[in-house]
């Protein structure tokens, strides 16, 4: 019998190293971990929002399928995050990269480990952005709004660039 897969939105991103190159390496690991990577966003060069004195973050967002459970997955994307050497020295300060679970379909979970959709999902610019690039159709489940309307309403001005052509959003 087969497992059920669930569906994901992750948010990827980094400020140190080569952030692209990170990018790259983070979703290969996530696939050597036996998860489907169904959708990738363009990458966006994004300004640093709760810490600015650091270099600017590199975002992107995956569509995902996996038969692993959230805390599963989460212990999955942790062990990628130390595999590729992220100090976790200064909250929301610089790192090689960061691997959040944004939705896992329409669940809701609030456990002192994990909060499913992300918290900050709504109001962060950087995530919704490359989110509604491929899926902006996609339901926040516990705002029952879409994440074009979601971006359409973010309070957020820090600038984001997609680095494919430059367009400032």
């Amino acid at each position: 019998m087969k497992e059920k897969r669930t569906t994901y939105f992750l948010g990827l991103g980094g400020n140190l190293g080569c952030p692209e190159e990170n990018l790259v390496r983070a979703a290969e690991l996530l696939t050597k971990n036996g998860i489907e990577i169904v959708r990738a966003s363009s990458v966006y060069r994004t300004e640093p929002v709760d810490n600015p004195d650091q270099p600017w973050f590199h975002n992107q967002a995956l569509e995902v399928r996996s038969e692993l459970g959230p805390t599963s997955l989460l212990k999955v994307a942790k062990s990628i995050e130390d595999a590729m050497k992220r100090l976790r020295t200064l909250p929301k300060g610089p790192r090689t990269i960061d691997i959040d679970i944004l939705m896992a379909g329409g669940l809701i979970l609030e456990t002192p480990d994990l909060t499913i959709p992300h918290p900050r999902l709504a109001v962060r610019k950087f995530v919704l952005v490359p989110l509604a690039e491929i899926a902006p159709d996609a339901v926040h489940p516990g705002l029952k709004k879409a994440v074009r309307q979601l971006l359409d309403e973010c309070p957020d001005t820090a600038e984001v660039v997609r680095l494919a052509d430059e367009r400032v959003f």
